[in-house]
């Protein structure tokens, strides 16, 4: 008879070779819950299950969040969202040494609080802000490894589709996900403003400044950013105080970025239905992807392996900051070869109860579990932003992009270290915001 936490680790394993193998996520969670629950209970159960889990997924009032706030970035898109937040930046600090570089963290932050995606940030920003740091003269590795950086700030920036998805399957509130993302958020994009500032001061030929803009055209730029920023302030400040549930947030986000789209004069029924055609495609990967990580969580649970590694750390009497410190080396491994929902959707049945065991915030874990999903989006050898830059840019080689983002890999890893030696940095504004 094969132990119970035996068949949980051999399930583990076969969804790691079928993802892999190129098996689509969603399809590789459902396969492996549904396949261990028929061996751990019976066909029958694991059947029901899956039934009963799809219903509750799909029948969930709170769930209606992610495709309102998807399409709240869709209207925004086509906006111009994108291209303003970066020219706003440039005209205000362009003319420093990396200046344009420092205007593409800026413009990664407000279209990510926009996109909730980091694939998208890096994808938009890039097309806009690349050709014109390589047009100034800026070395092409750090103007791309400064990009592919400030891409990842669209998975932690509220509203974050990462965010959203783990308040779903980990059952924690999204507006306190939110108010919690938000000093990790601006520390985050701080570091790396400081890090493009430190790299410039000893080798300027990196980044040299570009022309000054005068005050009367900084103003008018400015203006075509308060609207959509006034917004998220709004959709974001009224979730995290109270006045809105995620879902009314997300509804008066997508009435509000309609209204900004009237008024910006792009409102026409074509550009409505790409946004809705767009939010639908996306939102059904995520609803297979949600559905099959909560069957995968019912396997995990059944087979005990989360109270048996509980109880590893607890008899080899590691302090709680030992046991983060080692999900973190097995999270980045993971970010290796797995892509950052896969790895969230793997690993948060596992180690949130463990996490949780061991004193720490469910809040709190959100956050560094998305901290930590961002890095393996930068790092070798998958590092899937530094792919979409390659895309766009296909004359540059991807050693390029990898040694320009070291750097900014360092500041990570030193922000991820304050996040875990500091968990008040993440906890007491949703403190407060309860309060």
């Amino acid at each position: 008879m094969i132990a119970p936490e035996t068949i949980g680790v051999l399930g583990i394993a076969v969804l790691l070779l079928l993802l892999a193998g190129g098996v689509p996520i969603g399809i590789g969670l459902l396969l492996v819950g549904l396949g261990g629950l028929a061996v751990m209970l019976s066909p029958e159960a694991a059947l029901i299950k899956g039934g009963v889990v799809s219903f509750e997924v799909l029948s969930k009032y709170e769930l209606g969040v992610l495709p309102l706030f998807l399409l709240m970035a869709h209207i925004c898109f086509a906006a111009g969202a994108s291209r303003d937040f970066f020219d706003v930046a440039a005209k205000f600090v362009g003319h420093r040494r990396g200046g344009l570089a420092l205007a593409s963290i800026g413009g990664c932050a407000g279209f990510g609080a926009i996109s909730g995606s980091s694939l998208a940030t890096v994808a938009t920003i890039s097309s806009v802000a690349l050709p014109e740091m390589r047009k100034a003269g800026y070395h092409p590795g750090f103007a791309s490894g400064a990009l592919a950086a400030g891409g990842t700030l669209g998975s932690l920036i509220p509203p974050s589709g990462a965010l959203i998805v783990y308040g779903i399957i980990a059952e924690q509130s999204i507006g306190k996900l939110f108010a919690a993302a938000v000093v990790p958020g601006l520390s985050q994009a701080a570091a790396y403003l400081l890090t493009i500032m430190l790299i410039c001061a000893f080798r300027p030929e990196l980044g040299p400044a570009t022309a000054r803009v005068p005050w009367r055209e900084r103003l008018p730029a400015l203006r075509k950013v308060i609207d959509i920023f006034a917004l998220i302030l709004f959709v974001i400040g009224g979730l995290m105080i109270g006045w809105f549930t995620p879902t009314e947030a997300a509804s008066v986000g997508v009435v509000g970025s309609l209204v900004l789209l009237t008024v910006r004069g792009g409102l026409n029924r074509a550009t409505v239905v790409d946004a809705l055609r767009a939010t639908l495609r996306t939102a059904g990967m995520i609803y297979v992807v949600i559905i099959g990580a909560l069957v995968f969580a019912t396997f995990i649970s059944t087979t005990g392996i989360t109270e048996a590694l509980s109880g590893a750390v607890t008899d080899f009497h590691a302090s709680p900051v030992v046991a983060i410190i080692v999900m973190t080396l097995v999270l980045l491994l993971l970010g290796s070869f797995l892509d950052g929902v896969a790895l969230m959707l793997l690993t948060t049945p596992i180690f949130l109860p463990i996490a949780q065991q061991l004193g720490y915030s469910p809040i709190w874990f959100g956050i560094f579990l998305v901290r930590t999903m961002e890095i393996g989006f930068v790092h070798p050898p998958l590092g899937l932003n530094i792919y979409v830059i390659q895309g766009i840019a296909k004359d540059l080689s991807l050693g390029t992009i990898f040694r320009g983002v070291i750097p900014f890999l360092g500041a990570d890893f030193i922000h991820l270290g304050c996040l875990i030696a500091f968990p008040a940095l993440t906890l007491w504004l949703p403190g407060l915001v309860a309060g």
